[in-house]
């Protein structure tokens, strides 16, 4: 395998990690959605549309935007959650995404 192919497979397997890293954490995001919508009292199409709301929010998945808006919207709707347990919600959700996608 010459330099050239090495670096092109580095590159490959790269986009490909960074690809799956991306579709994990927008995973989470939507299981932490569903929980977060489940604990506001929504459900069906109006607990899907929050799970879609937390993902467009945190386009770029990142675990403080997700847990900012989860903690601001318990708040507001005076759901009892600590954020050890949403933090912890959304760890176990993270294990799940990445299980979820692996097998697939």
């Amino acid at each position: 395998m010459s330099l050239m192919d090495r670096e092109r497979d580095f590159e490959n397997r790269y986009a490909h990690d960074q690809e799956l890293r991306f579709r994990i954490e927008a995973r989470r995001n939507k299981l932490v959605g569903l929980w977060a919508a489940e604990k506001l009292g929504l459900q069906g199409e109006e607990a899907n549309a929050y799970a879609q709301d937390v993902i467009r929010e945190v386009f770029l998945p990142n675990e403080v935007d997700v847990f900012k808006k989860i903690r601001r919207d318990f708040d507001a709707a005076k759901v009892e959650q600590s954020d050890h347990q949403i933090r912890r919600h959304m760890e176990d959700a993270l294990m799940q995404a990445e299980t979820e996608l692996q097998a697939s």
